[in-house]
């Protein structure tokens, strides 16, 4: 195993580091604002990524426009199961809820597999070669992808610091007694916080589905290692988010080269692990004390 094969596994492992931050994103948000870990989030990518293979075959194979459709479709979704399902239990422990997530992505994907069966799909997408820097390869569509998660990761934190909304919804998340207190409308952020958590999982899912196969199970199977990169960067922390799923996906595509592609989610927890051996509250958490 050379330098560059290791250079190869890494820059893949940007790649899907930079697109699963997404719903990585969307997940801590939810986690520091509504106090829960969100299971569906995973079968939102997927209806993201559906509602883009089919939204594109429908419009003559413009990508925009399936994206578009996709990040539409999953903020619809995300605020119809936060008014049917979620605010209904907002005064049940975090436990329920967690259980009621469960039940939203298997009636998701159910819904997603009796209308669209147990198909691979795949979007309509040029070839293109990748260039070759001494060795080092670098695919076009995946710089497309790096600027595109990263354009979206600036917009959520500029939302989040340079705004009210932000600032409000910081607030209700350091303390939602006290931001009930100063009058904050906890509603409203509740309803925004839900519009930026399906729309990301959308998005997400459509940046994946361009580097794998549409499948009904394609977010379910990465919904572990989201969580655990929430972990391992700090709950509730963006920052801690997006730093936890990049050393993750890093670590799996480097140790599969070691290990091969069937362990290497292994390998990636073994990090994990043994970074919250030395810090148990992750790289961004706060330590919290018990009285």
């Amino acid at each position: 195993m050379d330098a560059i094969t290791v250079i190869n596994a890494a820059i893949n492992g940007v790649v899907i580091g930079m697109l699963l931050a997404l719903p990585a994103l969307a997940i801590t948000l939810v986690f520091g604002i509504a106090r829960f870990p969100n299971a569906a989030s995973g079968d939102y990518m997927t209806l993201g990524a559906y509602a883009a293979v089919f939204t594109q075959a429908l419009a003559g194979g413009s990508m925009l426009a399936g994206g578009l459709a996709a990040v539409a479709a999953t903020t619809l979704v995300s605020l119809f199961f936060y008014a049917w399902v979620f605010r209904p239990l907002e005064s049940r422990s975090n436990v329920s809820r967690l259980i009621a997530s469960i039940g939203v992505a298997f009636a998701l994907r159910s819904t997603i597999t009796f209308f669209a069966g147990q198909d691979q799909y795949t979007f309509d997408l040029p070839l293109t070669r990748a260039w070759n820097f001494g060795g080092v390869r670098i695919l076009p569509t995946d710089l497309y992808i790096v600027g595109t998660a990263v354009a979206a990761l600036a917009l959520v934190f500029g939302l989040m610091h340079l705004t009210p909304t932000g600032r409000r919804m910081r607030a209700v998340a350091d303390n939602p007694e006290l931001a009930a207190a100063s009058g904050i409308r906890g509603r409203r952020v509740m309803v925004t916080l839900w519009t930026i958590a399906g729309a990301y999982c959308g998005l997400g899912g459509v940046l994946l589905g361009i580097k794998a196969v549409v499948i009904p199970e394609l977010g379910w199977e990465l919904l572990m290692p989201m969580f655990a990169a929430v972990i391992l960067g700090g709950i509730g922390n963006p920052v801690g988010a997006i730093v936890g799923i990049m050393v993750f996906s890093i670590a799996q595509e480097v140790a599969s080269l070691v290990v091969g592609p069937a362990y290497k989610i292994v390998f990636a927890f073994a990090v994990l692990l043994c970074v919250l051996l030395l810090r148990p509250q992750g790289i961004f958490g706060r330590p919290m004390t018990a009285r």
